[in-house]
């Protein structure tokens, strides 16, 4: 059963790593600047978010929503 558990960790780690690449390739965006829009919905990025989070590219909603379905891998913006 360990080996399963162990397989699944390392695909989960290789979904988020290629999820990361694939970001970095789609956004403009010098590493550190944030999105002025949320990538998932088109929603301006509220002023707090970018003063807590640098390279912010979604909104608060939208974060979340992705970190509830468990969708950081399968090509969804951070």
């Amino acid at each position: 059963m360990s080996d399963e558990a162990d397989r699944a960790v390392e695909r989960e780690e290789e979904f988020r790593s290629d999820a990361l690449a694939a970001q970095a390739r789609r956004t403009p965006l010098a590493a550190g600047d944030s999105a002025a829009e949320c990538a998932m919905c088109g929603e301006p990025i509220a002023e707090d978010r970018h003063l807590a989070l640098l390279g912010v590219r979604t909104c608060i909603d939208c974060q979340r929503e992705i970190e509830r379905l468990g969708m950081f891998g399968r090509g969804i913006p951070q």
